[in-house]
């Protein structure tokens, strides 16, 4: 495999990805690209000609497990070409090229690109890089796949404009950039042809849509709502001040737009958000949940929080579980903050002890646990439309309603990637599901 005439015929590629939906997203597109070239998804047990690894750095333990990640598949894969890429091979490509089994470490402008830098290739004893200055990323990697689950991923956006103190994500990815609606639409019309029926917009900052194609988000749903082969759209995360009234409003009466919303709050006290350099109060995402409520009442409400940021003190802290305690959400996803090299968050005094981070993502996952059970057992004896997803080996036929109520069947005949009507019953034994029987 190393005399420099490597093609892609019939070789066979692994994937593993790291990280956000957006990641997995893109590593579908790159396995589509790769089996369109001529080559083959590695089988169970098969050891691998290609192994592609798309990486997270999100926090210092993404990059711990971005470089456990790729020693052990260079361990499992000896004689395989190794790409390493994603926001950890962007931000330090040198580092992952220097470790051994590492062929090519291609940077965030390169995703869209791994056929092309992998025909020739040849084995080397060290690594290649080839990375763009984070300033320097402007093109749009597209990508809409559906991978190993029912649903699809349409990315929409990519790179971030805001610089949060607490963020290296627009170090790795870029300044804020997008595809055009006509595009995005016809990636959801050709998912649609390919019996997709669920999508999920995805993308780092997706209410910022449009700053390349003069634009606006609500122009991209309402165009995308069209697609009538596409029967359910979900909204992946959206920022609190870009998640307008309009927004809200239309995803209330839409044909496809689902009643689901994930908002980063990142934290419920105002003098942490001002630490972090968030672009709203929290008076403002209170009254964003208030409007969700009241035009769509059982819509499911999720939110991201930061626990243990710097300048978080325990009073802070106090405030800000107070503040979440009071807000009509269903779940919240909480984060321990991590250094990342370079953020401006470092220059902030009071660094919270690990201790003290691992107490309080203890006692808001127990909240989130109170919100989505009662949210739940609320919706015990209701009608609801489920998509029946593909269930892992052994394990019930589950799917989840339009408002993402988790759900397990009380039916082997539910065919996979079909909508049914069903009847909710209670909380299952692990409480992470309702029961439900098909009407």
């Amino acid at each position: 495999m190393g005399n420099g005439n490597f093609t892609l015929e019939g070789k066979s590629a692994s994937f593993y990805t790291l990280g956000c939906k957006l990641n997995f997203s893109e590593t579908s597109t790159i396995m589509r690209q790769l089996i369109e070239a001529g080559a083959h998804k590695a089988q169970r047990g098969e050891k691998a000609d290609i192994c592609v690894i798309n990486t997270c750095s999100v926090t210092e333990t993404a990059d711990k497990k971005s470089r456990q990640a790729i020693h052990r598949i260079v361990r499992e894969n000896p004689h395989a070409y190794v790409i390493v890429t994603g926001c950890y091979g962007q931000l330090q490509p040198d580092t992952v090229a220097d470790i051994p089994g590492v062929d090519i470490v291609l940077g965030q402008d390169l995703k869209g690109s791994v056929p092309e830098n992998l025909n020739g290739l040849v084995k080397r004893d060290h690594g290649i890089y080839k990375t763009t200055g984070t300033n320097q990323i402007k093109n749009f990697v597209p990508s809409c796949s559906r991978g190993d689950r029912t649903r699809y991923f349409l990315k929409v956006q990519d790179g971030c404009d805001y610089y949060c103190t607490y963020c290296i994500v627009p170090f790795a990815r870029g300044h804020s950039r997008n595809a055009t609606i006509g595009s995005l639409v016809d990636q959801a019309r050709q998912a649609g042809s390919e019996g997709g029926r669920e999508i999920v917009i995805t993308g780092v900052n997706i209410g910022d849509f449009g700053k390349s194609t003069n634009e606006t988000f609500l122009d991209l749903i309402k165009e995308l709502d069209k697609v009538e082969s596409i029967a359910r759209y979900r909204i992946s995360s959206i920022e609190p001040n870009l998640l307008t009234d309009d927004i809200i409003d239309f995803v209330a009466g839409s044909r496809a737009f689902m009643p689901h919303f994930h908002i980063p709050l990142q934290s419920g006290s105002n003098e942490v958000l001002k630490l972090m350099r968030r672009r709203y109060a929290r008076e403002l995402f209170a009254d964003k949940v208030r409007r969700i409520k009241s035009v769509i009442p059982q819509a499911f409400i999720g939110v991201d929080v930061i626990v243990g940021m710097r300048g978080e003190t325990d009073e802070l802290f106090r405030d800000s579980y107070d503040f979440l305690n009071g807000l009509d959400v269903t779940q919240l996803h909480v984060f321990s903050y991590s250094e990342r090299p370079g953020t401006a968050a470092l220059k902030i005094p009071h660094k919270v002890s690990p201790q003290k981070k691992r107490e309080r993502s203890r006692l808001l996952m127990e909240l989130s646990d109170s919100k989505t059970r009662r949210f739940y057992t609320d919706h015990t004896g209701r009608e609801a439309l489920v998509l029946a997803e593909r269930p892992q080996h052994g394990a019930a036929v589950h799917g989840f309603t339009e408002n993402y109520i988790r759900v397990e069947f009380d039916s082997s005949k539910v065919q996979e990637n079909s909508i049914v009507k069903v009847r909710l019953g209670g909380l299952n034994q692990a409480a992470d599901a309702l029961t439900a029987s098909i009407i």
